[in-house]
């Protein structure tokens, strides 16, 4: 499998009208082919399963390379995965030297699927995106949070999870002051996560750092707090 069959796959399933209306709504110039997000899932699990990891780590740098909607999803596809044998540096690195491509949040947030699978499988990888957080680049430092999402996650968390959540919410109270809509929304959106599992610890990031926040990011931040107050 080759970049260039794999995008003949991609194409032969393009819908112009479609891919008009994706070129409006995701505002970013680059080629749109139309399809929709199931068919890509089921064309990148086909070449996943065909391929050994060097081969899949090949095939989405160059789909990547392609700058082509469809294929930049299809190559974050191919590497999000929980277990990848063997699980060196080259999935990682390629995710990683991603970032820096990033212009629209559809495309950040596949890629950033795949990045939570690696920092899962190897934690000491947020030692790298810890450099993400001091970016000029407005997604790069979005990714910073939406990669390490799973911290938010865990019930029962080991002291070096808590340790990692706590080193996490140390890089979002130093992105509050940045007040671009995205990066507002990313934080609100992993204190959200984070409530469902560690009230305490979301509602003292509020009383720190919320008077900074955007309206709209506290809200989000506490919404199924609210809810489950509300309810109760």
């Amino acid at each position: 499998m080759t970049p260039e069959t794999a995008l003949e796959e991609l194409e032969a399933q393009a819908n112009p009208a479609r891919a008009e209306e994706m070129r409006a709504y995701h505002k970013a110039d680059r080629r749109y082919l139309g399809l929709t997000n199931p068919q890509i899932a089921t064309l990148a699990q086909s070449w996943r399963a065909a391929l050994d990891v060097e081969g899949r780590v090949a095939l989405a740098g160059g789909l990547w390379q392609s700058d082509i909607f469809e294929a930049r999803v299809a190559a974050a596809k191919l590497l999000t995965q929980a277990r990848l044998r063997p699980d060196d540096q080259t999935a990682w690195a390629l995710i990683a030297s991603w970032t820096a491509d990033f212009d629209s949040w559809a495309i950040a947030d596949h890629a950033s699927m795949a990045a939570q699978k690696r920092l899962v499988a190897d934690p000491t990888r947020l030692d790298e995106v810890e450099d993400w957080v001091a970016s000029d680049h407005l997604w790069t430092r979005r990714a910073a949070l939406v990669s390490t999402l799973p911290w938010t996650k865990q019930n029962n968390p080991k002291p070096e999870e808590l340790a990692a959540r706590d080193r996490i919410l140390g890089w979002a109270a130093t992105m509050v002051p940045d007040h671009r809509w995205f990066i507002q929304k990313s934080i609100g959106w992993w204190l959200r996560d984070l409530s469902k599992h560690d009230a305490d610890r979301t509602r003292a990031f509020i009383a720190a750092h919320g008077e900074a926040m955007k309206p709209f990011a506290v809200k989000e931040a506490l919404r199924l707090l609210k809810k489950a107050e509300g309810a109760g």
